[in-house]
């Protein structure tokens, strides 16, 4: 039997709540985002804008673990001009932001997340 370390069990992410302003939803998220946890928030995330929600607030302060699978659900959301903003990014969600743009050559590798990050 193989060990398959840290990534065999799928990550839990939770919505702690969700709100609107106006044409903005703000979330707050907790607990861990990969490729498989993240799929539920995608599906939100394509839900709010297919019901014309042009803003998102994503309060990341209780996020503990995140790997690509975050920024994929992320990347294509700011399409369309809709506007993008983390708030309050944990270590975990800055450690992803800092290698993601330490791997890049350049923002067209980013895209949409360059310089979503608030504090």
């Amino acid at each position: 039997m193989h060990d398959l370390g840290a990534d065999a069990a799928p990550g839990v992410i939770v919505i702690d709540a969700c709100a609107t302003l106006g044409t903005t939803l703000v979330v707050h998220l907790r607990g861990e985002i990969d490729r498989f946890s993240a799929a539920p928030l995608g599906a939100l995330l394509m839900s709010a804008a297919a019901d014309g929600y042009t803003g998102l607030l994503l309060d990341v302060a209780r996020v503990t673990f995140c790997d690509s699978g975050f920024l994929a659900v992320l990347r294509w959301w700011p399409r369309g001009g809709r506007d993008l903003r983390l708030i309050n990014p944990s270590r975990a969600v800055d450690r992803l932001f800092r290698a993601a743009g330490a791997a890049a050559r350049g923002p067209a590798v980013l895209g949409p997340l360059s310089g979503v990050m608030a504090t």
